[in-house]
């Protein structure tokens, strides 16, 4: 009885949000309990809600869900069409499926602790499924007998494909596409509480970029594996690279991200407009990127990106010997040459493809005696060298067009083993010692700063506090 009077009293209250003369807005409320009364577990819907969902337009007895919204969401942004296809993957792969047939309105926190969780578990199902076929294929390589060779390579075929999972960066991409739908419907008042927001996830930790030591060549000669992702030659091994290509037609854009840490489309669509040699400077304000396959002209990557960067003197050199290269090669096409005013084209004059530079790079490494590192390690390359050379963490995140100085530090600041050095040994002999080590020598350095340096510590060890005579 004290239930049937509470629904009662509930259905008065959604009658009650009406004016008098409201007539389409009773017709709607009048549908909406209509349906209730048709589905015996459906809810007398919320006063406020229903409230809300009149006043903005909204239907009262369709039931959006999570997956129709992102449908509805996604063609209205206006975004790179990177990010567009970034977004369309993570709705496609992991959100619809997952919690698609959610109703929008009653998305809570639980349904995506529940989808991470889902994640988790095919992560371990593609580990599990990648070490068995790699486990198949490797018995294949080994295998001396036709007839083995044939049934294992059978047994390939019959297995899933090698796949990959999806780890944390990822996840924190896929949360950041969902916050971002839901926050779009709170702005179109279609929800008030966005459940993305109050997900926790375990932190994306960013790869430290290591460098290319004696040891970790060493290692991955033996065992063929890098101990990074991000891996960083030394000065010498980049000396050895710039001396390999110097004669590749390609050299002054491998020597400016070498040097000054370009992007690798900011360098394909840099253009001689944007270059200012007797200044000395380049200005990143566009580049190359790849829809699928297909090359087209965009934006820096972020409002950081868009950036003057001094050039040395070495890097003007080489970029006037381009230039002369480039006028040579524009006189031999004659009218087939194609004018992009870009600073680096094909030998026609027509735009690089970002994709086959770095295939060009990559079989340049893979055919000499360097370890291996991609063309955008270049750029991690060029943060450790400016660093090396004394340059402070906000001039390198200048440098590379960084919107935050916690990703250069974060990824960037693999130091050189000898700067590290230097840096030990400079710190050990600031602190001056009387006493001798097991050596017979004094501890600390000799020279007048030494002495400067503990007359000021004397003297302060000496200074008497309020009320203290000296």
């Amino acid at each position: 009885m004290e239930k049937a009077q509470a629904d009662l009293d509930k259905v008065r209250a959604l009658l009650a949000i009406l004016d008098k003369d409201d007539d389409e807005g009773r017709d709607a409320i009048a549908a909406l309990l209509v349906q209730v009364a048709a589905d015996s577990k459906q809810p007398i819907p919320d006063h406020e809600e229903t409230t809300r969902r009149l006043r903005t337009g909204q239907s009262l007895v369709s039931r959006m869900t999570v997956g129709e919204w992102l449908d509805q969401w996604l063609p209205g942004k206006r975004i790179r069409k990177t990010s567009r296809r970034h977004y369309e993957s993570a709705i496609r792969v992991h959100l619809k499926p997952l919690i698609g047939h959610v109703p929008l309105n009653r998305l809570r926190v639980s349904h995506l602790n529940e989808m991470f969780a889902k994640i988790a578990e095919n992560n371990d199902e593609i580990i599990s499924a990648n070490a068995a076929r790699r486990a198949v294929d490797d018995a294949r390589k080994q295998a001396t007998r036709r007839a083995e060779q044939r049934a294992l390579r059978a047994q390939l075929r019959e297995m899933p494909p090698f796949r990959r999972t999806t780890g944390p960066a990822a996840q924190h991409r896929l949360r950041a596409t969902l916050r971002a739908a839901l926050n779009d419907a709170i702005a179109q008042q279609i929800i008030t509480f966005n459940p993305a927001a109050h997900v926790e996830l375990d932190p994306a930790k960013r790869p430290k970029a290591l460098v290319w030591t004696a040891d970790r060549v060493e290692q991955w000669r033996r065992t063929g594996e890098k101990p990074s992702p991000v891996m960083v030659w030394t000065p010498e091994q980049t000396g050895d690279f710039l001396d390999l290509v110097h004669e590749d037609r390609l050299y002054a854009l491998y020597h400016l991200i070498t040097f000054r840490g370009m992007r690798r489309g900011e360098a394909c669509g840099l253009r001689w407009a944007d270059v200012d040699l007797d200044a000395k400077t380049a200005t990143v304000a566009t580049q190359l990127v790849l829809d699928g396959w297909e090359v087209e002209e965009g934006d820096p990557k972020t409002s950081s990106g868009a950036r003057v960067i001094a050039l040395d003197g070495e890097t003007v050199k080489v970029l006037r010997a381009h230039k002369a290269q480039q006028a040579a090669e524009k006189l031999k096409w004659g009218e087939a040459w194609i004018d992009t005013g870009r600073v680096f084209t094909e030998a026609d004059g027509t735009l690089l493809h970002p994709g086959k530079v770095s295939e060009a790079f990559e079989k340049i490494v893979r055919t000499s005696d360097l370890p291996p590192v991609r063309l955008h390690d270049l750029r991690h390359g060029a943060a450790t060298l400016a660093l090396a050379g004394g340059a402070d963490l906000k001039t390198v995140q200048e440098m590379l067009g960084h919107s935050s100085i916690t990703i250069t530090s974060d990824i960037y600041t693999s130091v050189l083993p000898e700067v590290a050095h230097r840096a030990a040994e400079a710190a050990a002999q600031l602190v001056p010692r009387r006493s001798t080590g097991p050596d017979g020598h004094t501890s600390g350095t000799h020279d007048a700063r030494d002495g400067a340096a503990l007359q000021l510590v004397t003297s302060l060890g000496n200074e008497k506090g309020p009320g203290q005579t000296r």
